[in-house]
């Protein structure tokens, strides 16, 4: 896929949530939102880095880390507010249980949501990328193939992770909800196309830009599905639970290696970098989808918020 050409590089990244756009630039947060009232409404989202506070974050590898956790931490709250500032949780009559959880949480219903979901996603995650790719290849090497086939074990449980994603992916994308973060995902990406290319942050300037970034969430996570299969042929254990606490004990050397890599294919296009990004944008394909006119003005909104005056976004080539 090819990859589009830019004046500038920015070091401005986003997140699409519900019915918006989160931005971050080098000293600010902004999230827009579309309003049920069709308004946008900006706000900044105050954030402390790990790598501001603690400078050892700041090392390569350490600071891929540092990044992820900041990234689940901000993105969480950005999430949690347009849900509410959306409207979207009154859109149905409230179950029983919705009705009990309200009694129970209060105000801090949502966030108790949002804890839960994560919780569950976690725990998800975990079964289905780390336990269930062992456990299948030692189901089959104990009744289909035998133990002949050991070496394939990484192989096998790579492909599988990566199915699985893809399947995962694909499902979300057909729920209408989610159809609409991935296009205000879309329209994050052609916002700061357009920015990196000096233009006007207008709707109409938007528009033409390509929806695939080679920085994005996306790429990362790509690349981290890939990088674990190279681990995986360094772990000897075939036992599912040993294996996958050792496969999360090397998820933060894969998520600092991870991010290194997109760092470099942000800041470079050439073959290297364009052979190691080049999952990432086709998974695009899935991830991102090409947004409506009024999503193009909310990642506006939130972008104009957040570039900095005296250009220090700017990431040197």
């Amino acid at each position: 896929m090819a990859r589009e050409k830019t004046k500038m590089i920015t070091s401005i990244g986003g997140q699409a949530v519900m019915e918006g756009v989160m931005m971050q630039g080098p000293h600010k947060t902004a999230l827009a939102v579309r309003m049920p009232d069709n308004t946008v409404s900006t706000q900044e989202i105050a954030v402390n880095r790990l790598r501001n506070r603690y400078s050892l974050l700041r090392l390569p590898i350490l600071r891929g880390v540092a990044g992820f956790i900041d990234a689940l931490s901000v993105g969480y709250r950005a999430l949690s507010i347009s849900a509410e500032k959306s409207g979207l949780e009154d859109d149905e009559q409230p179950s029983k249980f919705d009705q009990w959880m309200q009694r129970v949480f209060g105000d801090k219903l949502m966030n108790a949501i949002m804890t839960i979901s994560a919780v569950l996603g976690v725990l998800l995650a975990v079964g289905l990328f780390f336990w269930l790719p062992t456990w299948l290849f030692n189901m089959g090497q104990t009744y289909l193939w035998g133990p002949g086939f050991a070496e394939w074990r990484t192989v096998f449980e790579g492909f599988l992770k990566i199915a699985i994603f893809i399947a995962y992916i694909a499902f979300c994308a057909s729920l209408p909800d989610i159809k609409r973060v991935f296009q205000y995902h879309g329209a994050e990406h052609k916002t700061i196309f357009c920015y990196e290319n000096e233009e006007e942050l207008t709707v109409e300037n938007v528009r033409r830009h390509q929806r695939f970034h080679p920085r994005c969430g996306t790429s990362f996570m790509v690349i981290m599905l890939l990088l674990g299969i190279v681990a995986g042929y360094f772990i000897p254990f075939t036992n599912p639970f040993v294996r996958t606490v050792a496969k999360l004990l090397c998820v933060p050397l894969l998520m600092g290696i991870g991010y290194e890599l997109i760092r470099i294919c942000g800041k470079y296009d050439n073959l290297f970098t364009r052979i190691i990004s080049a999952p990432g944008m086709w998974m695009q394909r899935l991830t991102t989808k090409e947004p409506e006119d009024s999503m193009i003005e909310v990642a506006i909104s939130a972008m104009k918020e957040v570039i900095p005056e005296n250009g220090e976004d700017r990431i040197v080539r």
